[in-house]
């Protein structure tokens, strides 16, 4: 079976430092062997998660995104942390994507449920955006995701690509090779559905 991840940074700013650590990311899964789609929350421009809305016309835009998910049979997530937590727009994107299209009941999670997360964050604090991360680990268990153990946190991260945006320290970059393997052994060894 040939992994297919979908990779996106909860960053949408140019010069995002946790897009810089995603395309890494996205860069050792390829070699890896896994088939990757790289996309940009930006590109979706979801409006805020409401229940009128979803009820009345649910947004083409969160349709495609939750398509995409279910495409693939995990996520690389490269998470910034937003005063301690998780951004906005990438909780937004998970919000819409719960949500049930196509007759599915409530709690179906089709998007998630089963599916392996890889997560990692890049901050300019000491702790590499370690309390975002840990809340996208909990939303992603909330809704059946399989989050893998291992996670790549990279401090000081405004020092910490050199000019071809690779990472200057070894040991960041060697975790993250590990946590793509992992990311990829653990959807082999599940096979989460795709469709």
């Amino acid at each position: 079976m040939t992994v297919r991840l979908l990779a996106f940074a909860g960053s949408t700013r140019a010069g995002s430092l946790n897009q810089a650590l995603l395309d890494l990311a996205v860069a050792e899964a390829r070699r890896q062997g896994a088939e990757v789609t790289s996309i940009r929350l930006k590109d979706f421009d979801l409006p805020l998660y409401d229940g009128d809305l979803e009820a009345s016309d649910f947004p083409a835009k969160a349709r495609e995104l939750k398509g995409l998910f279910r495409a693939h049979h995990g996520v690389l997530i490269a998470s910034p942390e937003y005063n301690g937590s998780v951004s906005g727009v990438l909780k937004n994107a998970i919000d819409w994507a719960t949500r049930p299209t196509d007759g599915e009941g409530l709690v179906a999670l089709s998007a998630f449920r089963g599916k392996v997360a890889g997560l990692m964050g890049a901050s300019l604090s000491p702790f590499g955006g370690l309390r975002g991360v840990t809340h996208l680990r909990q939303i992603l268990g909330t809704i059946q995701a399989v989050v893998a153990t291992e996670q790549v946190l990279v401090p000081a991260a405004h020092t910490a690509f050199d000019e071809s945006g690779a990472l200057k320290d070894p040991l960041p970059a060697q975790l993250l090779g590990g946590l793509v393997a992992r990311v990829i052994d653990l959807a082999e060894r599940l096979e989460p559905p795709i469709s």
